[in-house]
Formats: C-alpha cells, sequence, structure tokens
C-alpha cells in the first residue's frame, strides 16, 4: 500500500545519535639536535602522508626591510636549489605523484607538501633542498615580482583588499600587523639580495616545525626525517619586533574612495586577544552566536530579515602578538548607514543581555562538530597540530577543546562580548563612492577619507 503524503509528514523524525568521540591518534614528539621540532602523527586511512615544515618567522619579521619580504621569499625559492631547477623540480613532483607550495603569512613561512608514503625519503629530500639550498635564480625572482605587481594592482580595484588594508592600518598603525601588503615602488625596490638574506636569516632548524601526519610508523618516518634533516647546520632566529600600538579613542570612521562603486563594503571592529588567552574560547563562541556561523544573529538580521547583503560574517583573528575581532558586510549602497545601525545594534544586545539556553547550545554544538570536521583529514589535523605547537598552547589543548567548549555558560559568552566587543571604540571602514556614502558613514563618527593607494584626501 501507498502511503499518503499526510501519512508521510506524521512519521517520526529519528532523533540524532549521540556525538561521536573523537579517538586522538598516537604522537610522537621530539627534536633533532639541531634544534628541528618534529610532531608526527598516525593517520592510517589512506596510504598517505602529508607534511608542513613551518619557519617561525613571515611578512611581520621582514617589515623592518620592506613589507611583504617573506611572500615573495617563499615564491621564489618554489622555483629552484641548487642541485634542481623548476622544471625538474615539477618532474619529480609528477614521478613522486606529490604536491609541494610555498607560502607565508604575518608571523610564519612554511613548506607544505603531501604524497604517498613509498616516496616521504624523496619528498623529504626536496623539502630539504628548498628549505636549506634554494638558488634564487634570476629570472625567476623578476618573473615572481612581476606576477606580485600585476596583483597588487588588482587588488587596489578590489573593495575587500582595500577594506582590510585600511582596517588593519586602523587597529595596529606603524606595528608590523598593520601592514597587509607593500606598495608598488616597494614590490619595485625588491632585490635578490634581500630575499637571500631573510632566508639564511629564518630559514633556520631552531626556527622550525615540522609537522607530518599519515600512514606511516613513528619510528620508521623519524628515521628517515633524521637521515634527511639531521645534518642542518644548528641555527635559531629572534622574534618579529613588537612596537606599541596606537591609541583609540571612540568610534571612528575610515573611509576609501572607490570611485563608481556599485556597493558598499564596511568592516567594523577593533583590537582583542589572542589564542593563548584564557578567554579565547569564551570569545570564539561568543562570536559564532554573533556573526560566525549561518545562523547567527547577523545573518539572520542583516541577511534574512533585511536583505541588506548575501554573506555578513564576524571573527575572532589570532596572531602571535595580538589579536582582534572583525565584522563584514558587502551591502547596496542606500542601506550602509542602515546596516551599521544593525551591526550595532546586535553588538550592544550581545553586550547587555545573556543568551538563551537554546541559542548556546546550538553554537556550542557547532563549534565542536566543525572542530570534529576539521580532524578529518590529514591535513586538517596536521593544521591543528602545527597550530598548538607553534603558539606554544598546552598540551592537552586539543584534546579538551571540546569539553571546554561544551562547559561555558551564558554568563561566560555576556562576560566576553562585554570584555571584547568594543562597541564605543569600534573601528569603522567603508569602501565605496564617497559621492552615495560620506553623508552615511558621518552618522557613525570622526570620518578621514583616504583614496585607493592609502593617501588621505
Amino acid at each position: 500500500m501507498i502511503s499518503s503524503p499526510d501519512s508521510r509528514r506524521d512519521s517520526a523524525i529519528p532523533a540524532l545519535s549521540y556525538e561521536r568521540p573523537v579517538v586522538w591518534p598516537a604522537r610522537t614528539i621530539t627534536t633533532l639536535s639541531n634544534g628541528l621540532e618534529v610532531v608526527l602523527a598516525e593517520s592510517h586511512i589512506i596510504p598517505k602522508f602529508t607534511g608542513q615544515l613551518f619557519f617561525r618567522s613571515g611578512n611581520a619579521a621582514g617589515s623592518s626591510v620592506v613589507p611583504g619580504l617573506a611572500d615573495i621569499t617563499s615564491s621564489v625559492i618554489r622555483t629552484g636549489t641548487t642541485a634542481r631547477n623548476s622544471r625538474r623540480i615539477e618532474e619529480d613532483l609528477r614521478r613522486m605523484g606529490a604536491d609541494l607550495s610555498c607560502g607565508a603569512g604575518a608571523d610564519t613561512s612554511a613548506i607544505s607538501f603531501a604524497g604517498l608514503v613509498d616516496f616521504s625519503s624523496d619528498l623529504f629530500a626536496l623539502v630539504s633542498e628548498l628549505a636549506q639550498q634554494a638558488a634564487f635564480p634570476a629570472d625567476e625572482f623578476e618573473r615572481e615580482r612581476r606576477q606580485t605587481l600585476e596583483g597588487l594592482r588588482i587588488e587596489r580595484t578590489t573593495p575587500g583588499f582595500l577594506g582590510s588594508e585600511r582596517f588593519r592600518k586602523a587597529l595596529f598603525g606603524h606595528h608590523p600587523y598593520g601592514t597587509i601588503s607593500p606598495t608598488e615602488a616597494q614590490v619595485e625596490g625588491y632585490t635578490l639580495a634581500q630575499l637571500k638574506e631573510f632566508y639564511s636569516h629564518y630559514y633556520r632548524p631552531g626556527n622550525a616545525l615540522l609537522v607530518v601526519v599519515g600512514d606511516f610508523s613513528p619510528q620508521d618516518m623519524l628515521a628517515r626525517i633524521e637521515k634527511v634533516f639531521a645534518s642542518w647546520a644548528p641555527g635559531k632566529a629572534e622574534e618579529a619586533p613588537d612596537p606599541a600600538l596606537p591609541v583609540i579613542a571612540g568610534r571612528h570612521v575610515y573611509f576609501v574612495h572607490l570611485p563608481g562603486a556599485v556597493q558598499a563594503q564596511v568592516l567594523v571592529g577593533n583590537r582583542a586577544i589572542t589564542r593563548k588567552h584564557p578567554d579565547w574560547l569564551p570569545l570564539t563562541l561568543a562570536n559564532s552566536i554573533y556573526g560566525g556561523a549561518f545562523n547567527s544573529r547577523l545573518v539572520m538580521n542583516i541577511r534574512e530579515d533585511k536583505g541588506y547583503t548575501y554573506s555578513p560574517r564576524s571573527g575572532a583573528h589570532s596572531m602571535r602578538q595580538h589579536g582582534y575581532f572583525s565584522i563584514h558586510a558587502a551591502v547596496r549602497n542606500e542601506v550602509t548607514a542602515a546596516a551599521l545601525t544593525e551591526i550595532f545594534y546586535e553588538i550592544d544586545k550581545m553586550r547587555a543581555e545573556a543568551v538563551g539556553e537554546d541559542e548556546l547550545a546550538d553554537a556550542r554544538n557547532y563549534m565542536t562538530g566543525v572542530f570534529s570536521l576539521g580532524l578529518a583529514t590529514q591535513g586538517g589535523l596536521a593544521g591543528q597540530l602545527a597550530t598548538s605547537r607553534l603558539e606554544k598552547l598546552p598540551e592537552d589543548y586539543l584534546e579538551t577543546y571540546r569539553e571546554r567548549i561544551l562547559a561555558l555558560t551564558a554568563a561566560d559568552v555576556l562576560d566576553a562580548a562585554k570584555k571584547y566587543f568594543d562597541s564605543a571604540g569600534a573601528q569603522i571602514v567603508i569602501v565605496g563612492d564617497r559621492a552615495l556614502l560620506e553623508e552615511q558613514a558621518s552618522k557613525f563618527g570622526t570620518t578621514e577619507v583616504y583614496d585607493t593607494h592609502g593617501n588621505r584626501i
């Protein structure tokens, strides 16, 4: 007998099962005689392994010479070693069925790689060459510099980049974190000597962390690593500079004039804390409720209810020396002021009222679920292990993360919102057409206007 639509609707929906516990793999943590820290974790799902060789120095460390130095250095080392040119590197990676990339952020530089366990020794040999014997070919350097210039010129027409650039400058001023990109003139002035100096100074084993996750025996994998990396000459590097931050008092609006822009890019936020602070987990839970998840208050308000924007979001961001809280939204020009009003309404509500138990439970379950999903791949697990070691977090930080999130209360969230959602001292950045938006912007604080190259108008 075929059931009717009504009978199907009346059928009971199966209850959700209990969340399965995370089974943490066995880990081996050691330091080689030259200072290289090594973390190994077994993952026997597929016959592959994933690795990341981190250096605890990034663009912030090179800022005293020129912004963006770590970025271009990481790009150029990928193009050749004293034993292999660029073409040979690509051919060897194809032969091994491996992937390899190099990159840098504010606080770290990294060589990331993945491949079949059977080729791990060969892949480690290549990684070791890149870390110790980069050739810095002049033609590859010029190509990377030209590509950097072209990318920068495109970014200077992009509202998201322009907003982030001005926002970081507002929060961090002359601190290295206040600069997210070099100028065209600075890129034109890059020299091979600068790259080589950064490389020789910071790509040292005492400044490095090697994380490897995959289908291997830790004893065998450690033996392969020691064979390849133990001869690396010891060396350390100093911390990046940490100059004083600008004094921020009250709301301030920074307007970036982008002629002809058809919408406004809005950023709001303030300096906050790093991952090592005891309040980090309450802050991230408060952020999830406010705007960090798809069912968050900010999304429900200015996307679902008001229709001002497609994808508003907020985030708590931790860097090594400082952290910050930010809110992003791209809105229609005519509703810019209205969107900002709702952004602050939701901030002030988070600071004034404790969240309900249902909303709190949903947010806790979301955060623990996302955390568990992030561990489902070798790359995700390697990333979590690397963060824990690079940030010098407690040894049981990852194992106890979920239970600590589930133990947070409405009072914890309210306290975090009061401390780190700085409504009265929020810095506001708006990118768009000045003629259409400046009057709306002026309602929220003293306004400064800049062009797309960062010059004050």
